[in-house]
């Protein structure tokens, strides 16, 4: 647990909320957790009977304390009892952004209403949230209610929230996800909204009817916190967050004789407890009016590959990709980047003929229309390659697909495709390509591979050679993908024997 990240909260008497709530949430996630609390709330299952807020020079006194040992990665902010602890905490926050080598990154749950309705702050806080706090907040996770009280804006459909996102930059948060919990539009499902960078991301699960939601705002930025911690995407932060939230809902249960808190499961590793990516052309896109552009096309389940796919060799030139199949790699994609590559649909024609020479799965790497013209057995495609790729056209074909993912909301968003197959990288950093800030290491190639190899063969890629095969092999990923491995080593042939042998492939 190196990664440390504070919670600036109320302390819940019941255990179902505030500092408790976030304690155990973040350490699902694997991270250290440390405390400053600024409230003693007197409340059990039924109700808050009483905020006793701490005084200026007790929480001060924890700040310091943390500041001078124990400096976070992350601080997630909750309650703050009144505008005295707001303007305290914001100073607090405007020196270590000045002074930190590695400034934290804030996140801010505002606790202006308890999903069960009570009030937990007082009126007079909303303008000094504005004034003092939202402009050096990274991430704020207000739900529907609480969108309302600090916006002004009523969330009747998408555009609405659009607006109440755009109104909270204004404030100078940076990045806002607007939890739809309390929203119930389409009826029956849970939209949650992210826009970060220019970039939005919307979310959707059905309903989990239950009555034993208490906590649930808390542990979800509190699990955000931890992921953003963990060196996480916001994209992937906000949609494991809503996976440990729909865990947390399905197994609650009742204490006293009220209602009961999120039950703390740990690191959600059940594909059904994920939400759906949404996007135009999606059934839920469509509930929602999302606009689609005349070129869209949207096709889900391809052709099986039938089997794990064993050693993979991604290779660039068709002399390449003869000399894996001949030495019996079962699979290779011919990856041509240039467009006007001389005789590109002359190579990728031949690399087609290979593949059925020797009875291998030969993909074409991006261009899908040659693929088709010459009845390739496959076509592997990056992200952005769905939103220009005629989908319909390759599952028409018969075409086998194959689709990239860096991180939890990229195979999710692959998942609403039903691809013949998932990659998953870069494991390690390569000087194939430039994968600043997708690296995604061994640790998170673990929570991969379970979540989908039941559905899909999957693949391991990116900076992968003989040394680190076997650690990625144990991992329970179906396939290795390589590239230098075999094109520069000093001996091609031993090298496809020994790592075939290291991913356990006969």
């Amino acid at each position: 647990m190196a990664e440390l990240v504070w919670t600036i909260a109320g302390s819940d008497s019941g255990g179902g909320a505030g500092i408790q709530a976030d304690v155990k949430a973040m350490h699902s996630f694997g991270v250290q957790t440390c405390t400053a609390v600024t409230a003693l709330t007197a409340q059990n299952s039924l109700a808050v009977e009483e905020i006793n807020a701490v005084s200026s020079e007790v929480l001060e006194s924890q700040l310091l304390a943390l500041e001078a040992d124990l400096k976070a990665t992350v601080i997630k902010i909750g309650m703050l009892a009144n505008s005295t602890q707001i303007q305290l905490v914001a100073e607090h926050l405007a020196q270590y952004r000045s002074r930190w080598d590695n400034p934290p990154v804030i996140v801010f749950d505002p606790v202006a209403i308890a999903s069960s309705g009570d009030a937990l702050t007082e009126e007079d806080t909303l303008d000094a949230l504005k004034k003092y706090l939202l402009p050096l907040v990274d991430v704020i996770t207000p739900n529907t209610q609480e969108t309302q009280v600090l916006t002004g804006v009523y969330l009747i459909g998408p555009d609405a929230v659009r607006d109440a996102a755009r109104k909270l930059r204004e404030f100078g948060v940076k990045s806002v996800i607007i939890k739809g919990g309390h929203w119930d539009y389409p009826s029956g499902y849970c939209i949650d909204y992210c826009w970060s960078e220019d970039e939005e991301y919307w979310l959707g699960n059905e309903a989990i009817q239950t009555p034993h939601s208490h906590g649930t705002g808390c542990s979800f930025a509190s699990s955000v916190a931890a992921c953003l911690a963990k060196g996480y995407p916001i994209k992937d932060a906000f949609i494991l967050a809503k996976a440990y939230i729909n865990q947390g809902l399905k197994l609650a249960q009742r204490f006293g004789e009220g209602r009961g808190p999120l039950a703390h499961c740990g690191f959600p590793e059940n594909i059904s407890d994920f939400p759906q990516v949404i996007e135009p052309g999606s059934w839920l896109g469509d509930e929602l009016e999302f606009a689609v552009s005349e070129e869209f096309n949207f096709a889900a389940g391809f052709a099986p590959v039938g089997e794990e796919l064993g050693l993979y060799a991604v290779v660039d030139s068709v002399d390449w990709v003869e000399k894996c199949l001949a030495e019996g790699v079962k699979t290779v994609q011919l990856r041509i980047k240039q467009a006007d590559h001389a005789t590109l649909e002359e190579d990728i024609q031949c690399a087609i003929t290979l593949g059925e020479k020797y009875q291998g799965r030969v993909f074409i790497n991006d261009h899908w229309e040659l693929a088709i013209r010459h009845g390739a057995y496959g076509v592997h495609l990056g992200q952005e390659d769905l939103d220009s790729a005629n989908l319909v056209a390759i599952q028409q074909a018969g075409l086998r697909l194959g689709v990239s993912t860096h991180g939890f909301y990229e195979m999710l968003r692959a998942h609403n495709y039903r691809p013949s197959y998932l990659a998953f990288g870069a494991i390690y950093p390569t000087t194939t390509k430039d994968m600043s800030g997708q690296i995604q290491g061994l640790e998170k190639l673990r929570h991969f591979v379970p979540l989908m190899r039941e559905t899909y063969p999957t693949v391991a890629i990116g900076g992968i050679d003989l040394t680190r095969a076997p650690q990625v092999a144990a991992t329970g990923v179906g396939s290795v993908a390589v590239v230098r491995a075999i094109t520069e080593a000093a001996d091609y042939k031993q090298a496809i024997i020994d790592l075939k042998r290291a991913t356990g492939e006969s």
